[in-house]
């Protein structure tokens, strides 16, 4: 860079990613991760690939989309006529990746559609045999959460979930619902599936049925919301409708909604409060492997 023209190269270059909106620390992130983009040709690469890559990113407002994987793997930007990009593009949409599934993907793992078209073939098929379908809406969360793990990670959370006495189906069913539970520690996993079995009591069934509950913090969400709900239930204080509350019901809620929640309990509040923010169990060291 120090031998490049600043007027005649170097400055259109950032001029136009700065219309971007590549901007501030971003355009920092960006130069200094991609410094080779501005080797390339405005007019005969830079330009033709941004263009390539709107086309590929769906509803992206204000290049949002677009930004993010660019400062993730500048490498998205390549010598047009050799670029990988178009191939794997073509090849994941044949698998039914589309619209903002593909935009999700690329936002996500930007580095997959740089590799050899081998190698994305590899991960799609490795998706296939874990039980995805390809016309599944969570197909490409699956090859997102598979990425970075090997066969060996996924077969020991596969045979920790059985060893609970869920079969090979069920859990493998488990982690179709929710693919982004593959990411998740064995440690959290194990804890997870122990505090609903055990201490919530809830039916195999219901942790098939709802697996993505075992992605919430048990230490700062489920424990605390779950002594909330024992000591609402324990002194009646929704009177003749508590059975209509269900613990399953609290988890998804945001933590203002959750708040809210407390606060309609008037002179209790305090007390579910206290329960709720004092909560003094030491699971973090069980949720971590």
């Amino acid at each position: 860079m120090l031998f490049s023209g600043v007027e005649k190269n170097l400055k259109p270059k950032i001029e136009y990613f700065q219309q971007l909106g590549i901007i501030g620390s971003d355009m920092g992130k960006f130069l200094s991760w991609s410094s080779h983009v501005l080797t390339f040709s405005l007019e005969k690469t830079l330009i033709p690939n941004i263009e390539f890559l709107k086309k590929v990113l769906y509803n992206d407002k204000n290049n949002n989309y677009l930004i993010k994987a660019l400062i993730r793997c500048g490498s998205l930007i390549r010598k047009f006529s050799d670029s990988r990009l178009a191939r794997n593009v073509a090849f994941l949409e044949s698998c039914g990746i589309v619209g903002s599934q593909l935009s999700m993907l690329m936002v996500r793992l930007p580095l997959l559609f740089v590799m050899k078209e081998s190698m994305v073939r590899d991960y799609v098929s490795r998706a296939v045999d874990l039980g995805f379908s390809l016309k599944s809406k969570m197909f490409a969360h699956a090859i997102d959460s598979t990425f970075s793990l090997t066969n060996e990670t996924i077969r020991r959370k596969l045979v920790l979930v059985h060893s609970y006495g869920i079969s090979k189906e069920e859990s493998m069913e488990m982690f179709r619902r929710s693919p982004v539970l593959l990411r998740v520690s064995e440690g959290k996993l194990k804890f997870g599936i122990e505090f609903y079995l055990h201490t919530v009591k809830w039916p195999k069934s219901v942790v098939i049925q709802r697996s993505s509950c075992l992605m919430y913090s048990m230490e700062d969400r489920v424990v605390p919301r779950y002594k909330v709900y024992k000591m609402i239930m324990s002194k009646r204080l929704l009177g003749n409708k508590v059975k209509k509350l269900s613990f399953i019901s609290l988890l998804p809620m945001t933590e203002q909604r959750f708040l809210k929640f407390i606060s309609r309990f008037g002179d209790d509040a305090e007390e579910l409060l206290v329960a709720y923010k004092g909560h003094d169990l030491l699971v973090s060291s069980k949720q971590e492997s």
